[in-house]
């Protein structure tokens, strides 16, 4: 498949140049076709009976497997969610953590990880985002360590395999910004969230949890997909690997769709988007923007411009070229994909430039 014909799938691309998937991802045809079916089925046939039933079971799985192959993960070390914010919730609440224990994260977090710590009665150790930092602030209460593997601010790439094996503490990883963006293997990373509406280029509202040993880890959140026998107080038998984990019912036509997503993607995805990172950090010119100098570049590209960010977004926005800020940072963010063309860079330069 040529790089314009894997382009052609989405229709928005020939109108402005979207370089904003580290919040949402462009869709193809073939996504919003394949949840088109699902709800056309839905509405013809209902949402009833055991066929239908076990036709979504079908589809979850399929949808787990599509998402443990992209990490190199056994699919039933994978749980569904409806975003990464799920996923580090569930891991926080499951450890049972109290006031005598301490998580070790970084400046750099997102509220979707973040929250979760901030509800968790542990005691929490902010670093700033370096590896010898990370490392430096483990303790003997550290019960985890919670950091994101691609900062949502500058867009650096931690090494957080080398982070686990070097300090022995588990690890929690936010993946929003790297699963489907880079290469991620889950390999050596105890709990690893996924976003599908980002970079994989899914539908909203879904994610992954990926769970090394899932009989560890103690459900927290308990949904009905949590056990396979219950009792009349409440007490269960928890299903099977990491389904136990699952906190939501997924529409079928949202699970056909990120699945489809995650099939159609190029094999040469992560090389050019790794190219066309690197050449917009080229393009941007000294003067009016200072780059983010990141020692780990990913596909996130930040930039500190002259003006106010808003400004800058605003006028990107106008001219078709869509970017976001980053809040109380001054920086404004350019998510570079796969489908990211020349042109789009060179528009986005102009604008920069101007």
């Amino acid at each position: 498949m040529t790089f314009e014909e894997a382009r052609a799938r989405f229709p928005v691309l020939t109108r402005v140049a979207y370089l904003n998937a580290g919040t949402f991802g462009p869709l193809s045809r073939a996504t919003i076709a394949a949840a088109a079916r699902e709800t056309e089925r839905d509405l013809h046939e209902g949402r009833v009976g055991l066929p239908w039933y076990d036709h979504v079971s079908a589809l979850r799985q399929a949808a787990r497997e599509e998402i443990a192959g992209l990490v190199g993960a056994p699919a039933d070390h994978v749980a569904l969610t409806a975003s990464t914010s799920d996923g580090c919730a569930i891991v926080v609440a499951g450890l049972g953590l109290s006031a005598r224990d301490e998580i070790v994260t970084t400046t750099d977090e997102h509220f979707g990880l973040l929250g979760a710590l901030g509800a968790s009665p542990a005691r929490i150790v902010v670093v700033p985002p370096e590896p010898e930092r990370i490392v430096a602030a483990v303790g003997p209460r550290t019960r985890l360590i919670a950091i994101s593997q691609v900062l949502w601010t500058t867009g650096d790439t931690l090494p957080v395999a080398e982070i686990r094996a070097s300090t022995g503490i588990p690890l929690l990883v936010d993946g929003a910004q790297s699963v489907g963006a880079i290469p991620v293997a889950a390999d050596g990373i105890d709990f690893l969230t996924v976003s599908g509406q980002k970079w994989l280029c899914g539908p909203d509202a879904t994610g992954a949890l990926v769970v090394a040993e899932p009989d560890t880890l103690p459900v927290a959140r308990p949904s009905y997909f949590s056990q396979v026998a219950y009792e009349p107080d409440g007490s269960f038998t928890p299903r099977e690997g990491a389904q136990r984990f699952e906190p939501n019912w997924i529409q079928a036509g949202s699970l056909a769709a990120l699945a489809t997503a995650i099939r159609e993607r190029p094999e040469w995805a992560f090389a050019r988007a790794a190219r066309q990172a690197a050449r917009v950090r080229e393009l941007l010119p000294p003067v009016p923007v200072d780059v983010a100098g990141v020692p780990r570049p990913s596909t996130l590209v930040s930039f500190r411009p002259r003006t106010a960010a808003a400004e800058v977004v605003a006028a990107l926005a106008r001219a078709g070229v869509v970017v976001r800020e980053i809040p109380r940072t001054g920086l404004v963010r350019v998510s570079v994909g796969w489908w990211t063309s020349d042109d789009d860079l060179d528009r986005l330069v102009a604008i920069v430039a101007a």
